[in-house]
C-alpha cells in the first residue's frame, strides 16, 4: 500500500452547514446567505494567510458575520452573532461520511480530521457529530499560525503526523484545498458536494467523485 493515511477537511466536506440555512433566512432574510457568509470567511482566512495576520477562524467568522450584516443595513446583536456561532459546532455529518471512514480503517487507513478550525471547535465539532471514534487523530492548522491553503499548514500537518507529504491524500469538498494540498506535495481526492464546477485553473486531483462511498472505493483502488 503506498499511501496509509487519509486527511479529511471537515466544513462543507464531512459536516453539512445546510443546517445553518434557518438561521440565516430569519436573521438575513434569505438562506443563500449562509453560503456567502461561508465564502467570506474563508476569503477572509486566505486574505489573513497570504498577509501573515495572526487570528483564529472563530473570530474571523463573528467577523464576517458582522461585516455581511453591514452590507445590507442591518447589526447583528451578541445574542444572534453567538446563536449562529455555536449552530457552528453541532453541525449534521453527510450520511456518507461515517460508512466511509470506518471502510477505510478496516482496510488500516489512519482516517484524520484537517481543519481550519481551531482544535477546540474541531473537537466539538466531532463529538456532536458522532464522528469522533471515526478518526484516528486531528490536526487543526492553529498551530501554524496559519490557514489553508498556505502551503505551510499542508507541511504542519505532515510533521505533526510524522509522515511525508508523499504519504498523505487529501479528501476535501474545495477545489483551493485539494490544489493547496496538491502543490504542496499530497496527493487529493475530491468530492463534489454542490454544482460548482472544479477550478479549471487549479491543480486537479486523480479521484473526483460525487459521493464518499464511491471516492473511498476510488482511493482502495488507487493504492493497491
Amino acid at each position: 500500500m503506498q499511501r496509509d493515511t487519509i486527511l479529511f477537511d471537515i466544513n462543507e466536506t464531512v459536516l453539512d452547514l445546510r443546517i445553518l440555512q434557518p438561521l440565516f433566512e430569519r436573521e438575513f432574510g434569505g438562506a443563500a446567505n449562509s453560503a456567502t457568509w461561508f465564502a467570506t470567511l474563508l476569503h477572509s482566512s486566505t486574505v489573513c494567510a497570504l498577509t501573515g495576520v495572526k487570528t483564529d477562524f472563530k473570530s474571523l467568522a463573528e467577523l464576517t458575520l458582522v461585516a455581511l450584516a453591514g452590507r445590507i443595513g442591518m447589526e447583528l446583536d451578541e445574542v444572534v452573532r453567538e446563536e449562529i456561532l455555536s449552530n457552528f459546532t453541532i453541525l449534521k455529518p453527510y450520511p456518507d461520511v461515517q460508512p466511509a471512514l470506518q471502510r477505510l480503517q478496516s482496510f488500516g487507513y489512519q482516517t484524520v480530521a484537517f481543519s481550519n478550525s481551531s482544535e477546540n471547535l474541531l473537537r466539538a465539532q466531532l463529538d456532536n457529530a458522532g464522528l469522533a471514534p471515526f478518526f484516528s487523530d486531528i490536526v487543526s492548522v492553529e498551530g501554524s499560525g496559519s490557514f489553508k491553503p498556505d502551503p505551510k499548514v499542508y507541511r504542519f500537518a505532515a510533521d505533526i503526523l510524522k509522515r511525508p507529504m508523499t504519504g498523505l491524500r487529501l479528501v476535501a469538498a474545495h477545489d483551493w484545498d485539494t490544489h493547496g494540498a496538491m502543490s504542496a506535495g499530497m496527493k487529493a481526492a475530491f468530492i463534489g458536494r454542490s454544482s460548482a464546477n472544479y477550478n479549471s485553473v487549479y491543480r486537479k486531483p486523480d479521484i473526483f467523485e460525487k459521493s464518499m462511498t464511491s471516492l473511498v472505493e476510488k482511493i482502495l483502488i488507487a493504492d493497491e
